[in-house]
């Protein structure tokens, strides 16, 4: 990994060497780069809480991410806490960024562990970077007759069925679409040849199409049988790309905007009805 990286530990040794501010410090250089956006206020914020990113950091090596894009993603978050914070609130800047290099680094950790897509919500993000940990500690439960999947949702307090899956997840690695589901790699099918081919077959796409071609056209004819103003009115509210608004048609049709409503209501009652009249016929000529 980067972290035996010769840059990389010449990194972390300037940063862990940088001045320590006091919370009078802090505060003023927050305040100057929130009022005056004075960048050198900001660089010297910055820097000097570097070394919480270089800590954060050896704290996600376990999940197997580059060091160094660890540390990249702590000076992101570190620059998005220092955008964010307000000086007046009494926190301190430093305990303030530490929530947002943790957030960062957790999110570059899940968008990078997986070719999946995980912890897409909070209950998963809980389980992710706390399961291996509460599982442990109740491995050695054997006498116990409960499931250790519901043991960690308890604890945890995530549903069970989250806990299953999670668990599944991390036990096994991701596998190629392409890999041969025996061992011999000369003979047998690959899995993505197991996958069920979704696509509707051409019967039903045919028909399908039909089916829509039919309720366009009858829609058409049912807006072409409505009286001029409604016929005007239904087009231009549901029929173009950019719908005008009710004020607009009331203003361009010389009416009140509540009286283009009452039109548009009828309007599509009328065409509610007709359509509907015209299903068992047509279902009848098919």
């Amino acid at each position: 990994m980067g972290y035996q990286d010769h840059h990389t530990r010449r990194y972390i040794r300037s940063s862990m060497a940088e001045e320590v501010l006091d919370a009078e410090t802090e505060t003023a250089l927050a305040t100057a780069w929130r009022d005056r956006r004075d960048e050198a206020a900001l660089h010297r914020l910055i820097t000097a809480y570097k070394r919480l990113a270089v800590s954060f950091a050896g704290r996600f090596r376990r999940y197997d991410v580059p060091y160094d894009d660890l540390i990249q993603q702590g000076n992101l978050g570190l620059m998005r806490a220092a955008e964010k914070f307000d000086p007046e609130n009494g926190a301190r800047f430093s305990t303030y960024a530490a929530w947002w290099i943790r957030a960062s680094m957790q999110d570059y950790v899940m968008r990078n562990w997986s070719l999946v897509r995980t912890g897409t919500n909070a209950n998963q993000k809980k389980l992710f970077f706390h399961l291996r940990r509460v599982m442990q500690r109740h491995a050695g439960d054997a006498d116990r007759e409960e499931p250790l999947s519901t043991r960690v949702a308890r604890e945890l307090q995530v549903p069970e069925d989250q806990v299953e899956l999670m668990m599944g997840r991390m036990t096994g690695a991701d596998l190629s679409l392409d890999a041969p589901q025996s061992g011999d790699d000369d003979g047998g099918r690959s899995w993505v040849e197991a996958l069920e081919d979704e696509t509707p077959g051409t019967e039903i796409s045919v028909l399908g199409r039909m089916e829509n071609d039919r309720r366009r056209r009858a829609l058409y004819s049912a807006v072409a049988g409505l009286p001029e103003r409604e016929r005007r009115i239904v087009a231009a509210r549901h029929l173009s790309d950019a719908p005008t608004t009710l004020s607009e048609l009331g203003m361009a049709m010389g009416i009140s905007k509540e009286r283009v409503r009452q039109l548009e209501e009828r309007a599509l009652a009328r065409l509610t009805t007709t359509v509907r009249a015209s299903e068992p016929e047509t279902a009848a000529m098919t």
